[in-house]
């Protein structure tokens, strides 16, 4: 049974890819990690034993500890998380309970060097219409919650990533962009081991917005129109991409919970 300071894979799952999701934390022993180093999406490795050091810069937030099992290690980092001022619990049944579920796992291998402040750092194009905005979605609301995005003329993408040790994206020529009749957000759900359902049935509607091919699915059309639509409201991409993460928010939450429900009028019963 669930207790005030515990979490199940099935609530967890919930609530991953929201925008208000918990901060997951992997503190499994390095043993543990190496037989399966794949990661909950939008988790970040602590070592357990530091949590003295790095436990003060959580005080206020909402965290899930996960070790292999949800035992003692998340237990005993969760509760001096607690002590410091966070609201955290352990996931249960830990790592193992998540991947026996089958839920999504990340592959590391895949995720981005992080900076000395533990963010990844991208850089793209400016002036973001539709995959441009997509991608920084997956990436903070799947893959990490504090990547940094750099928007800079087309020209110096490839010179400012150099420079400046970002990963360049949705360009000709680099590793994160257009594959086949894929865009930029389908090679990211491939690489990145995020093929479920629902992000499947989001990528249709990207692409079918960025390349052109409304076809794909009825929903493309008004996506794209709502993307071209931020994209004259904000001159700043990085307020466009904000207003763009709730927008993929609430596809995100159509394709999950609500592709089945209608709008009639008159309402039944209406009089």
């Amino acid at each position: 049974m669930s207790h005030p300071a515990s979490t199940t894979v099935q609530q967890l799952g919930r609530q991953i890819g929201l925008p208000d999701a918990p901060l997951i934390l992997d503190v499994r022993l390095a043993e543990d990690a190496g037989d399966d180093p794949r990661l909950l999406p939008a988790s970040d490795s602590r070592p357990a034993a530091e949590v003295a050091a790095w436990g003060p810069g959580l005080r206020g937030r909402d965290v899930v500890v996960v070790c292999q099992r949800g035992l003692k290690l998340s237990e005993g980092v969760a509760a001096w998380l607690r002590h410091e001022g966070a609201r955290a619990a352990v996931l249960e049944g830990g790592f193992a309970a998540w991947r026996d579920a089958r839920l999504p796992l990340l592959e590391p291998a895949a995720i981005p060097p992080r900076d000395a402040q533990r963010r990844t750092v991208w850089v793209t194009r400016a002036r973001p219409k539709v995959d441009r905005i997509a991608c920084p979605w997956l990436i903070r609301r799947f893959i990490d919650p504090a990547a940094v995005f750099l928007f800079v003329a087309a020209s110096q993408v490839e010179a400012v990533a150099e420079r400046f040790g970002a990963t360049p994206f949705d360009i000709e020529g680099v590793f994160w962009t257009h594959r086949g009749d894929g865009c930029t957000f389908d090679t990211m759900l491939e690489e990145f081991g995020l093929r479920t359902p629902t992000l499947e049935r989001l990528a249709l509607l990207v692409r079918g917005a960025d390349t052109a091919r409304p076809d794909l699915a009825p929903q493309a059309a008004g996506l794209l129109a709502a993307s071209l639509g931020l994209s004259r409201l904000h001159q700043d991409d990085l307020r466009q991409l904000e207003a763009g993460l709730s927008l993929y928010d609430a596809f995100h939450l159509w394709c999950r919970d609500a592709t089945e429900e209608v709008h009639n009028w008159p309402a039944s019963g209406f009089r």
